[in-house]
């Protein structure tokens, strides 16, 4: 059976070191749309082919305590665990995926779309 930690054993360092990586931070930004998704409907709006590729990545996303993935017939659902990172770090995942939304814009060229509200509040 997959391993998946309680919510208080979800510790920071395996949490920053999951996220860490371009490819497992792009499904968290998928999972967050909320809902249970298949592997394959993320893989395909990511735009990976290569299946075999993403077991490490669910593997190390499940047993970080980042997300849930539980089998359903013949493939996997995959699920972010919004409320027990909430609860254990407050603030985080919010900051990460908000960071990762202005790094994106910053690679294109773009204003951060987080920077007038940084703006606003520095006032």
């Amino acid at each position: 059976m997959s391993r998946h930690p309680d919510r208080d054993q979800i510790r920071i360092e395996s949490v920053l070191s999951a996220l860490g990586s371009p490819v497992r931070l792009s499904v968290i930004r998928v999972l967050d749309a909320g809902g249970e998704h298949n592997c394959g409907s993320v893989l395909g709006i990511l735009g990976i082919t290569a299946k075999s590729t993403m077991t490490h990545h669910w593997r190390v996303l499940r047993e970080s305590g980042v997300i849930w993935q539980h089998p359903s017939g013949r493939e996997n659902l995959l699920s972010l665990r919004r409320d027990d990172l909430d609860a254990r770090y407050p603030g985080l995942l919010d900051a990460i995926l908000t960071g990762a939304v202005d790094d994106e814009a910053l690679e294109k060229g773009s204003p951060s779309p987080s920077a007038g509200v940084r703006a606003r509040s520095d006032s």
